[in-house]
């Protein structure tokens, strides 16, 4: 059965465990910690491909035989059974398909997924309260453990801003597909004439890393805050300062957690933000290290949209980068935003191939 259009190389990946088997049995494997870690993971997701492939393989000759059968089976409850697990193979299928495209670096991670209210007043913070609700819900429908880290009140409804940690294997490979600006169109609920607005929100996904303790980052260049928490958390959240924000005072980045009830807690969070932060602008930057980048490279500013979300004076999303649409906005807003991140991650890896 050839699966992916050539893309999963059985052979290949058979090969490649064997020979991280051989390396971790070495007595000496764990001797250099990051290197070590690094291959237990690679190791893992080659493993668990594998194992996808094997059991991807097993249904389909068993729907293979199955079919055989079928073609003198005239059983009504057979031929519905059939059809639900084709139809169950097929998500399978293209689950295992996506997967496949997701080889950066980052992919297999967990993810942090910032909002930021823009232009619009009110009702761009309405509207980024509206995205926030959107990936919780979209998180929790897809098996992933969703924690907000920090959610900054409006002036008189929604939020400025909020950032979620989405815990998974390849969160931060869906989720790339969400950074940049979106937009929305409706009857503003705030404006008494009934108007139309149009509200902006920017996303900023980043991956959570491993291994942050190899990574330095001078204590001169870091300014530590702590606060007292706002939004709900009880009398703790309240009467001590377990919020941290830290600055990086060369690029001007900003980072701040009070999720958790320890200062420590929270301390530990803000930091592999920022260092996510660093590693990102980096590389983006293409600069070496992290003590090359400055205050000038802070600025990321407010560009296209990529997805336009209207409720009036019809309804429809969007996305302008893989020309993917739907008329289903209720929907969208409910979380069901894969047809959007499943077409960008096929679109943008043709050329990688």
């Amino acid at each position: 059965m050839k699966l992916l259009g050539g893309l999963f190389d059985v052979g290949f990946i058979e090969k490649k465990i064997q020979e991280y088997n051989i390396q971790m049995e070495d007595v000496n494997f764990w001797n250099d910690l990051e290197k070590s870690t690094q291959i237990s993971k690679e190791s893992k997701i080659l493993k668990d491909k594998l194992n996808s492939f094997k059991n991807l393989e097993n249904t389909f000759n068993y729907l293979d035989e199955s079919l055989e059968f079928l073609k003198s089976e005239e059983d009504p409850e057979y031929i519905k059974m059939f059809k639900e697990e084709f139809s169950e193979f097929k998500k399978l299928f293209e689950e295992m398909n996506i997967k496949t495209l997701l080889s950066g670096e980052y992919d297999i991670n967990n993810a942090y997924l910032t909002l930021h209210a823009g232009a619009g007043g009110v009702d761009a913070q309405d509207w980024t309260e509206m995205l926030l609700r959107m990936y919780v819900r979209w998180g929790e429908g897809n098996n992933f453990d969703v924690k907000i880290i920090e959610e900054i009140s409006g002036d008189e409804a929604g939020i400025k801003g909020a950032t979620l940690k989405i815990s998974g294997e390849y969160a931060y490979g869906y989720l790339k597909s969400e950074k940049g600006i979106h937009r929305l169109v409706r009857i503003s609920p705030f404006n008494a004439n009934g108007k139309r607005q149009t509200s902006f929100a920017s996303v900023e996904v980043l991956p959570e890393l491993q291994n942050i303790e190899q990574i330095k980052i001078d204590e001169k260049d870091l300014k530590i805050d702590t606060y007292r928490a706002s939004g709900a958390g009880g009398q703790h959240v309240n009467k001590t300062e377990s919020a941290v924000r830290i600055t990086h005072l060369k690029t001007g980045i900003v980072v701040q957690c009070q999720s958790e009830r320890s200062q420590l807690s929270n301390k530990e969070t803000a930091m592999k933000m920022l260092l996510s932060k660093l590693i990102e602008l980096k590389d983006r930057t293409h600069k070496e290290k992290l003590e090359d980048l400055t205050g000038d490279l802070k600025e990321i500013g407010f560009g296209s949209q990529i997805r336009s979300y209207t409720l009036h004076p019809y309804s429809l999303v969007k996305d302008h980068r893989i020309n993917v649409e739907t008329s289903d906005v209720t929907g969208v807003l409910d979380g069901k935003i894969n047809m959007f991140i499943k077409g960008y991650i096929k679109g943008f890896s043709k050329d990688k191939r």
